[in-house]
């Protein structure tokens, strides 16, 4: 298993119907690019403060490394940045981890 965590912070002027445009888009997303096991989005809701800046994220689980390379350069995957989170992200950090 690979789980593929993503954060983000938006600029000043995305909207939350814009937000929940991404989270959608990225559901949707993990339904069409074989691999993808689970995915899972929403707003930070740590007690520990400690996000730096990042409001939101989303992990999502691939079968193996092979599909998380699959999915990556996917022209799905491309496509959904280019619509979905280029406009409205300030900043992202991806981070994966295997099992």
């Amino acid at each position: 298993m690979v789980y593929h965590i993503v954060l983000f912070t938006f600029y000043d002027n995305a909207s939350q119907e814009k937000i929940k445009e991404l989270a959608d888009a990225l559901a949707v997303l993990s339904k069409k690019i074989p691999g993808i096991t689970h995915y899972v989005w929403g707003p930070s809701v740590s007690i520990e403060h400690l996000e730096k800046g990042y409001t939101h994220g989303f992990i999502m689980t691939f079968e193996n490394a092979q599909m998380r390379d699959t999915y990556v350069p996917h022209p799905l995957h491309k496509e959904l940045v280019k619509k979905f989170v280029d406009p409205i992200c300030d900043k992202g950090i991806a981070f994966d981890i295997e099992e």
